[in-house]
């Protein structure tokens, strides 16, 4: 964002950003987080509609023939109770790409349906930890985490309401950093269905006429396979996709840019390439960053995106998709970090992209 410019920000937009981020929203559990996604979107659409699993779609003109996409996912990773075991410990499996690295001594909550309950994960003091034959210490994993909430028999974990299936997820939740920067658990991705609510917002209070029907669409279970992009995909059979998501800051130690690429946080979206993204929807994007002077970076995939870029694209006979990244610093941790200004951005490339897209715009390579 340049300096000059004053942030498209309310108090309002981001007392939703903080409640948003803060409120769980575990995957194939999306219902709670979706209601307030919804909430504060319905003000900007004209009609809203939800699929059978979940996932939630603002509609702007919905009689217009031509459809266009801007979509982020709603879920966020988190862990199943698995088995307890006759001392009251709970041992969890993954429910999305969850890493049991991080999970030692964090605090949890496991919903249940007499309301959260919560827990530790815990972890052998460093002066117990039984060490194997060569002395290595002992690393977390999925089979030797657990979970503590205070009960010592498999009765009284029951008695709290916890059985196999619950699901549980970190507490950690929004703060704000120095120079701006934001932190949470589960920034990958509501900050994605956060920045599509304040695009609908701006084309709202600028009074924006679009040519075509706008589906702004929160997908629910891209962890565990872009499942609810598939779903609404067919659903809604759009012309165009523009999907945002997250990316990685590969800036930090222990990631190689030469496998990864360079990204950095406070430099802008970042723009894929790959076989998945289209190439004349991708190039629109960026001649719009260009002139309007907004700061960009590039990135390749080798293969697929693995967002739910792909499976806008190849649904029904092929979707003209493209993918706007936020770098992300520490993904899949509960201290997900990123830059305002690269959200701000963000939100006005997506902005400005859709006011540069008619139903004339053309999509074919040949």
């Amino acid at each position: 964002m340049s300096k000059k410019q004053k942030s498209i920000f309310t108090k309002e937009s981001l007392a939703f950003l903080a409640n948003y981020l803060n409120n769980p929203s575990p995957t194939g559990f999306e219902k709670e987080g979706q209601k307030l996604w919804l909430k504060y979107l319905t003000p900007y659409i004209d009609e809203h509609f939800v699929d059978a699993y979940g996932s939630a779609v603002g509609v702007i003109n919905p009689k217009a023939p031509f459809k266009v996409v801007i979509e982020a996912h709603a879920d966020e990773i988190s862990w199943f109770v698995n088995y307890i075991s006759p001392e009251g410990l709970i041992y969890v499996i993954r429910n999305g790409g969850s890493d049991q690295q991080i999970a030692p001594s964090k605090r949890v909550n496991i919903h249940t349906e007499k309301g959260m309950v919560k827990a530790v994960f815990g972890w052998p003091a460093i002066h117990t930890r039984i060490r194997s034959g060569d002395g290595k210490e002992p690393q977390p994993k999925v089979e030797n985490i657990f979970l503590d909430c205070g009960a010592r028999s498999r009765k009284e974990v029951e008695d709290l309401g916890i059985h196999v299936g619950c699901v549980c997820t970190f507490e950690d939740g929004f703060e704000e950093l120095n120079y701006d920067y934001y932190i949470c658990r589960a920034i990958d991705n509501r900050i994605g269905g956060f920045m599509i609510a304040e695009v609908a917002r701006l084309l709202k209070e600028k009074k924006q006429e679009l040519p075509f029907g706008l589906y702004i669409v929160n997908a629910v279970q891209e962890e565990v396979g872009l499942r609810g992009a598939e779903m609404i995909a067919k659903r809604i059979k759009p012309n165009v996709a523009i999907i945002t998501d997250v990316t990685h800051d590969t800036t930090t130690p222990m990631i190689n840019k030469n496998i990864e690429g360079e990204i950095k946080c406070g430099n802008g979206p970042s723009i894929t390439y790959g076989p998945a993204v289209h190439n004349i929807l991708r190039d629109l994007i960026i001649k719009t960053a260009k002139k309007n002077d907004i700061p960009y970076q590039l990135h390749a995939v080798s293969r697929s995106t693995g967002t739910d870029t792909d499976a806008f694209a190849y649904s029904n006979d092929g979707t003209p998709s493209a993918l706007i990244s936020l770098p992300l610093r520490y993904m899949h941790t509960t201290v997900e970090m990123v830059k305002k200004d690269d959200i701000e951005n963000t939100i006005q490339l997506i902005y400005h992209t859709l006011l540069n897209i008619t139903p004339k715009t053309n999509f074919q390579y040949l």
